[in-house]
């Protein structure tokens, strides 16, 4: 959905886990960086760029299925929030701010040591802070790559206000479902610092901390900002019962549940998922369907290797168990005030967003068209096909075609190119991250422009791929 940088995961049970060892040259814990502590503001997120800049600036375990942005949804596939966001064209970017500078510096140092730097910044805060130790999942791997994909996106954007408001605060709504506070956000940055500070010693003087410190603080209040406003809509996570679960293929199911509450969500967005026999690990996957009347929800799951969630999902959940929800995410939605075609690639479990969109349009009455490539690696992986070639037949203005790797020796996004054209279509991938960035590529090539390709966010896809 996603990157998640401070501690966050709500404690759901299981043992509690001892803190590592402190590193041997861990600063002591008496020496604390001066990271203010922020709580909810009442004025509006943008503002707290006035008073602490980010420089110049005011600023989705993909699983089986893959995605989130572009823009789309993940499924633990994963998903996007809409056409990925892209910096502007070097000539339009204003000259770095001094606070850029230098903390792109640090990142640019710390690059080829960014395994030690994150083991580095959990150690600290394991033992500096143990009490957070139980936020955290058993398994800390994706949980150093997320932290780290936080920060290069941080560091990479910090004067693109445009960019970075919008990220940060998906940020904060996330980090509900995992019990973040607005006091925890000190100790997390004081680690941080501490450890970017350890490996970035060539380059760190006192200029580079306070640039630090004032970006870490503006970073955490539009979080915290985020937080408190989503907490007057929404909660944290919704509970809801496997009403269904149906085992299309030896490794891909699709799972129905009922909230225990109405969940508002959108076709083409996506959610976080958390099973009962993993606690604290969360995975995304897509809605497999537009809202529904009875309040359902369905998700294609497929089990990947050494998959946790998927795993469970496939394997071992049933009707009647309680899963948790986090908040829908996602912008690979459909735009109803145009009437440009579709242009829809699905890959494996990736179909379930697709169809989603389809009833989405169907249920607008619209009759625009809506072309639907349907790629698998063998009939077998075709799990879907019979309910999408129904929906064909129901509304005429749709077309769906499968794409067979090992019949017709194409991958999926190459075969567009034999179809077309698409210049007036929006186009939307969901997939496995390989997929998603030869699709993006494939599209360009034929002229499609970046801004109407929307697709799951493939950094979120490799990071979430349990």
């Amino acid at each position: 959905m996603p990157a998640e940088v401070p501690p966050a995961a709500q404690h759901t049970g299981g043992a509690r886990l001892a803190a590592p060892p402190a590193p041997a040259d861990a600063p002591p814990a008496g020496q604390r960086v001066p990271v203010q502590r922020t709580a909810p503001a009442e004025h509006h997120e943008a503002s707290v760029f006035g008073s602490a800049p980010l420089g110049t600036a005011r600023q989705s375990e993909s699983a089986a299925s893959g995605r989130q942005p572009h823009q789309a949804a993940p499924t633990e596939h994963a998903r996007s929030t809409g056409p990925a966001p892209q910096a502007a064209p070097p000539a339009s970017q204003p000259e770095a701010s001094p606070d850029a500078v230098l903390i792109r510096r640090t990142m640019a140092t710390v690059a080829p040591v960014a395994d030690k730097v994150t083991s580095y910044f959990y150690a600290l805060l394991f033992v500096r802070h143990p009490d957070l130790r139980p936020l955290f999942p058993a398994a800390m791997d994706a949980q150093r790559d997320r932290l780290l994909k936080a920060l290069l996106t941080a560091a990479e954007h910090i004067d693109n206000t445009d960019v970075l408001v919008p990220y940060l605060q998906n940020l904060g709504r996330g980090h509900r479902k995992y019990g973040t506070l607005p006091e925890h956000y000190p100790a997390v940055g004081e680690c941080l610092i501490g450890a970017l500070s350890r490996y970035a010693e060539s380059v760190w003087d006192t200029e580079t901390e306070a640039a630090w410190v004032r970006a870490y603080t503006t970073i955490s209040q539009v979080m915290i900002d985020a937080a408190a406003a989503d907490e007057l809509r929404a909660p944290a996570w919704w509970h809801a019962e496997v009403v269904a679960h149906d085992l299309r293929t030896p490794d891909v199911a699709v799972v129905t549940v009922r909230p225990d509450q109405p969940y508002p969500f959108l076709a083409g967005q996506y959610t976080s998922v958390e099973t009962p026999w993993w606690p604290r690990i969360w995975r995304h996957y897509s809605f497999a369907s537009a809202p529904r009347s009875d309040g359902l929800l369905s998700f294609h799951v497929k089990a990947v290797p050494a998959g946790w969630v998927s795993n469970a999902l496939v394997h071992r959940a049933r009707p009647g168990d309680v899963i948790r929800l986090g908040p829908p995410a996602g912008s690979m939605t459909v735009d109803h005030t145009t009437d440009s075609g579709l242009l829809c690639l699905g890959g494996g479990t990736g179909i379930a967003p697709i169809k989603a969109l389809v009833e989405d349009v169907a249920e607008h009455g619209e009759r625009r068209p809506v072309e639907v490539f349907y790629g698998a690696r063998t009939d077998h992986d075709l799990y879907d096909i019979d309910t999408m070639l129904r929906l064909q037949q129901t509304h005429p203005w749709l077309s769906v075609r499968a794409i067979i790797d090992q019949q017709a020796h194409l991958q999926l996004p190459d075969a567009i190119r034999e179809y077309g054209p698409w210049i007036e279509y929006d186009a939307y991938l969901s997939g496995p991250p390989g997929m998603i960035r030869s699709g993006v590529d494939a599209l360009r090539d034929i002229g499609i422009p970046s801004n109407r390709i929307r697709h799951d966010s493939v950094e979120e896809l490799v990071a979430t791929g349990s």
